[in-house]
């Protein structure tokens, strides 16, 4: 029964990526009907909890504040009004929740970021340097022939 469960579960997730977790700050594009016409609208904020990652509807929990107002949501990942989830940064956090947040003011909360752009340029340089290393490996083994 299990088995059958998780094979359920991957199914439906295919093709879907959770590059996030929290601490993490996203921008989700939800699409919102009004009358007869569709938009798409950018809600962007720090995620709060990533949950129920392994189930066929995962959910994570985002926040952001407005005009002094703490507002929340909680959007299910694979849910047709969902267009696309961009990651913004990312933040090096200890906790898998973080609700402590709430309680804190915005200038409280601020963690140390670091810029997706920085991010996505390291995990590009290492396979580079594994390549360098092993280019070093077989001059040396040809040198020592």
């Amino acid at each position: 029964m299990e088995k059958k469960v998780i094979e359920f579960n991957s199914e439906q997730r295919k093709g879907k990526k959770m590059d996030f977790q929290s601490g993490d700050v996203v921008k989700v594009h939800l699409k919102i009907k009004e009358g007869g016409k569709e938009r798409v609208q950018i809600f962007e904020g720090l995620v709060l909890s990533v949950s129920a990652r392994q189930s066929s509807s995962p959910k994570i929990t985002v926040r952001k504040v407005t005009h002094g107002v703490g507002v929340e949501m909680i959007l299910p990942l694979l849910s047709k009004n969902v267009e696309k989830i961009t990651l913004v940064k990312k933040a090096k956090v200890r906790r898998a929740k973080l609700y402590y947040v709430r309680d804190l003011t915005t200038k409280q909360s601020r963690m140390k970021y670091k810029d997706i752009k920085d991010y996505i340029q390291k995990e590009e340089e290492k396979p580079a340097e594994e390549v360098e290393e092993k280019k070093e490996e077989t001059r040396t083994e040809e040198k020592n022939k």
